[in-house]
């Protein structure tokens, strides 16, 4: 969290490594922020500093502490709003929409944070229920368009977390297969949310969240694969800037990675470099790096992993090389 009063000593990445003189790549690979360096003010995966130890750190004067008493204008991240709302993430993502809690949301080193008097003291509206029903009676349900899908289940199963794929084709007239796909990646990305603020397994997430267990055997599966996919991003990040540094594309700003979290955990950069022997980078976190022919659906429309071929190389060997390394390797097929 960031405490009372000290907003404005809080650096990012790029500050630290802008007052170094630095490259963020050439920071992250330097080893600088490890061996006593001053901890990151909360566990989100964008990492924010206090400008006052970062300063007294490189001078090699004692890191001063942090106050440790609550203040009720200390401003809390995401994790720590959850938790001190006792939610799960998912369920704060949904509270931080309404307008006493968003009105009062600041940004800082572009992460979102509330202040700790808001967080605490915000209490919901009930939730009405027009005729004391439990949702729209059988045959009446409508067509849902994919985009609005996950929304409209995601409220289903707040009023139901026993709700079944056969619940949601009733209430909302969509296809059994549509509706079981929406249902497991729903239930998957709460648990998911769960398992990272609690560190519980999938199966004790589902219990938290009062998922029946023979409901959810496909949804802790793709839980452990998105918990393991948020684990990757950094890493994945990491490579998207340093190909950039490198020259591979020619946005402003490094490539955006392509992640859906499927159960093998892929993931996708692609390069617009007109020298790029390459239309894409594509990851799995079973085998690593290899190209891809394709600009517009790099990941494949299927499972299978392709064999080598004049279109798809494999760069390096370890699934998660170093990023320096992967650039070499993608240097040689040129």
């Amino acid at each position: 969290m960031i405490r009372a009063g000290r907003r404005h000593l809080v650096r990012t990445l790029a500050d630290i490594a802008a007052q170094q003189g630095i490259a963020v790549p050439t920071l992250l690979s330097s080893g600088r922020l490890q061996a006593g360096f001053p901890a990151p003010l909360s566990a989100g995966r964008t990492r924010l500093y206090d400008g006052e130890q970062v300063d007294a750190y490189l001078a090699g004067r004692p890191v001063p502490v942090l106050p440790t008493v609550d203040d009720d204008d200390d401003l809390l991240d995401r994790q720590e709003a959850a938790a001190l709302s006792g939610i799960p993430l998912h369920a704060w993502d949904r509270r931080k929409k309404s307008p006493p809690v968003s009105e009062h949301m600041v940004l800082v080193g572009g992460v979102e944070h509330w202040p700790r008097h808001v967080v605490r003291d915000y209490t919901p509206a009930p939730r009405s229920r027009p005729g004391g029903g439990g949702g729209r009676p059988a045959g009446t349900g409508d067509q849902v368009p994919r985009d609005l899908l996950p929304a409209r289940v995601a409220q289903l199963l707040d009023d139901d977390p026993a709700l079944t794929a056969a619940g949601v084709t009733e209430q909302l007239g969509v296809h059994r297969n549509t509706a079981q796909a929406a249902l497991t990646q729903c239930r998957a990305e709460r648990m998911a949310d769960v398992m990272e603020q609690r560190g519980v397994t999938a199966a004790q997430a589902a219990a938290e969240l009062g998922y029946p267990a023979g409901l959810t055997r496909r949804a802790g599966i793709r839980a452990e694969a998105v918990l393991r996919g948020r684990q990757a991003c950094p890493y994945l990040a990491d490579v998207a800037r340093t190909l950039h540094a490198r020259g591979w594309t020619t946005t402003d700003t490094p490539p955006a990675v392509q992640h859906p979290q499927g159960d093998d955990v892929f993931a996708a950069l692609v390069l617009d470099s007109p020298e790029a022997p390459a239309a894409a980078l594509v990851w799995s976190e079973r085998h690593g790096w290899r190209t891809s022919p394709s600009r517009r659906h790099p990941l494949g429309r299927g499972a299978a992993w392709p064999p080598p071929g004049p279109d798809v190389r494999y760069l390096a060997t370890g699934i998660t090389p170093d990023p320096a390394d992967l650039v070499k390797a993608l240097e040689a097929t040129g």
